[in-house]
């Protein structure tokens, strides 16, 4: 970003058009971040609670009398068991200073529990790992080149925009685009075809299309033999797949995996754009791991067009220095348990035992916002309800967890702090210069885990490590931060193809069809479907799935006045077909429900919905509800097949007109 200021404040965001992903463009949620930072409602001084849990109602206090007071009450709880504390934490900052730097080794030293952080991603992470060896892709703009791109599980218009610039600019130059979503997003509305398959059925559907490879001599042989592990075995799987058994099993046409299979083994080159809301299923995992095979068996890998990305992330490992910044030696030889932040519903719930260990008694949260994202809200706002539980949340505003929390502290934005920012869509590392003055009290995550670590009395050295010191030990040797912070930005030395030749990150270089430890892939349906639990489904027959709105960053941008006027209210997507069978009418307040809660909004009927498929849109604040509630009332913990991730997207619900008057 290019930001101008004047008289101290920001008077313009823009993309810098000297970054070659970026081009001088933003995405309408962060070119509205200068109203973001200077929102009327944005926190800007310690507060402490003096109402019931969940009203907001607090009251401002010091910063010392804050920290003080939070540092009496982690040590009263860390002296009886420091496993009781847990801090809960995800991609709202996503640096890696204000994300974990000091916080980390606050929590390492203090011997907290540990989180497992799956929330968005883990299962498709997971799945690389097994496949490719680690979080690796294709170089983003050489998708401007291919002459067929898919994108699979992505509305790249919404949420990845200059992934779209490059998808367009190859489109302008003949390129077919063809979009795999159960929504007829905005994306798939400018590209050429869209396969509206049921969610959770990816996975059949790419051994649908490996099945038409090989029947149709469509392989490079030669890539397979010298590159992949674990072909033939997955030969006979994918031969168990023909088209017919796909379109059952996905709710399209045979046809549509068989033209499918046609373009994608006959073009040259060939791209997948994949990303990670088709993950959130049960078989999300195996699912990923199979759509990443498929530019393996065509050899689309051997131009620098072809291929396939969902993270390039991995190709930062070896120039971040994680170990220093998050200093896991603090631990001391101690191995705190994990806790994982989908499930945190049910682990605020829990009470000690032996298999659980002690009862959670403090959570910090930060860069994030549970009651409102974290699944089965239900139970995520019981257990942040509890009275013997202590609740400290750094934040920008009131959110939905803030509400439930003991003391609000105020932090920093993006564009006053410093930072270090690698990426997960393309391969440059950032640097974050702050562009104003913090606003009000606001102080960096960096320093108030400073500032509780000294009222810890932790005396460790590394506690004192300022912003600058950290951003200069989060690079190792090859990756120079003067001259990051003169550039702005440092692309990494990637090859064009970077896998033309094989020489993928697996211990013999060859992508892994047969994964040691987790044999083959296949397709897992999901938890929730007429396939694999039909009594539930005449119960509840409708599979929901729960994408972000187009202007809203999961919780992230809900309460920038012009975005929440674009978008307008909370609303659930319906097919016609699916309505007319319930007497609802477009526009009408609709209950919608299963045995885990009930959601009440307003119902649109648009062709963006298949039939059998509602589109639950989020991840609207909790108390911008009709009742108080948002789609994650439905959602539940179960976690997926690999990652541990949570299922957002496999779920079953039933809906209904609602008697009741909206308020």
């Amino acid at each position: 970003m290019r930001i101008t200021v004047q008289d101290g404040r920001v008077i313009k965001i823009q993309g810098d058009p000297d970054h070659a992903t970026t081009q001088g463009a933003l995405c309408t949620k962060v070119s509205r971040y200068a109203e973001r930072s200077y929102h009327p409602e944005r926190v800007l001084t310690p507060l402490k609670r003096v109402g019931p849990k969940g009203r907001g109602q607090f009251v401002p206090v010091s910063w010392d009398e804050a920290l003080s007071d939070i540092a009496g009450r982690l040590k009263a709880i860390a002296a009886r068991d420091p496993e009781a504390i847990l801090p809960y934490s995800y991609a709202g900052t996503m640096g890696l200073l204000q994300g974990e730097s000091i916080a980390a080794r606050f929590f390492n030293k203090l011997g907290a529990s540990q989180l497992l952080r799956t929330i968005c991603a883990s299962a498709g992470g997971a799945a690389l790992a097994a496949t490719y060896g680690h979080k690796v892709g294709m170089r983003v703009e050489q998708f401007a080149f291919s002459r067929l791109i898919i994108i699979w599980g992505s509305n790249s218009i919404a949420s990845n925009l200059h992934f779209w610039t490059l998808a367009n600019q190859a489109k302008r130059q003949g390129a077919k685009l063809i979009c795999i979503d159960p929504r007829k997003t905005e994306t798939a509305d400018k590209c050429h075809q869209h396969i509206a398959l049921l969610p959770g059925t990816d996975g059949a559907l790419a051994l649908g299309l490996m099945h038409e490879l090989i029947v149709n001599h469509w392989l490079d042989q030669d890539y397979i033999d010298r590159h992949v592990d674990g072909w033939d075995g997955l030969r006979e799987r994918a031969l168990q797949w023909p088209p017919e058994r796909v379109a059952e099993v996905c709710g399209i046409s045979a046809d549509e995996v068989r033209q499918l299979a046609r373009d994608y083994g006959t073009t040259k080159p060939a791209a997948i754009r994949l990303n990670y809301g088709m993950q959130r299923v049960r078989g999300g995992g195996n699912a990923v791991r199979l759509v990443a095979l498929l530019p393996c068996l065509t050899g689309a890998w051997r131009q620098a067009a072809g291929g396939m990305l969902l993270s390039s992330s991995g190709f930062f490992a070896p120039y971040k220095n994680t170990a220093q910044l998050e200093r896991p030696d603090l631990l001391a030889g101690r191995t705190p348990r994990t806790i994982n932040m989908s499930t945190i519903g049910d682990d605020l719930l829990r009470e000690a035992s032996p298999e659980f260990g002690p009862k959670i008694e403090a959570v910090i949260v930060y860069n994030s916002n549970p009651v409102a994202v974290a699944p089965e809200s239900g139970k995520v706002v019981a257990g942040f309800q509890r009275e013997d539980l202590f609740t400290v949340v750094l934040e920008h505003f009131l959110t939905d967890t803030a509400d439930q929390a003991d003391y609000v502290l105020p932090a920093t934005t993006q564009l006053e702090h410093l930072d270090v920012h690698t990426s997960y869509g393309h391969t440059t590392v950032l640097i974050n210069e702050p562009a104003i003055c913090p606003q009000g009290q606001a102080l960096p995550n960096t320093q108030i885990f400073r500032e509780l670590a000294a009222r810890m009395g932790f005396t460790e050295p590394c506690f004192a490590d300022s912003d600058e010191t950290l951003a200069r030990q989060a690079l190792v040797d090859g990756l120079s931060f003067d001259e990051l912070r003169a550039t702005g930005w440092l692309q990494l030395p990637i090859a064009d193809a970077p896998f033309a030749h094989g020489g993928f990150p697996t211990p013999n270089g060859k992508v892994q069809a047969d994964a040691p430890g987790l044999g083959l892939p296949d397709y897992v349906p999901n938890y929730e479907s007429r396939q694999s639990s039909p009594e539930l489904a005449r119960r509840y027959p409708l599979a929901m799935i729960s994408p972000p709105a187009r202007n809203f960053l999961n919780s992230s941008f809900v309460n920038v006045k012009s975005l929440r006027d674009i978008e307008g209210e909370p609303l659930l997507e319906m097919h016609g077909d699916d309505a007319a069978a319930r007497g609802i009418q477009d526009g009408q307040v609709v209950r919608v429900f299963n045995e885990r809660g009930t959601y009440r909004c307003r119902v649109a009927l648009n062709p963006r919905a298949r039939p059998g498929v509602v589109n639950g849109l989020g991840v609207w604040w909790r108390k911008l509800g009709l009742d108080g509630t948002n789609v994650n009332e439905l959602t539940h913990q179960r976690l997926t097949d690999m990652g541990e991730a949570p299922s957002f997207y496999d779920c079953l619900v039933e809906v209904q007109a609602d008697s009741l008057r909206a308020a």
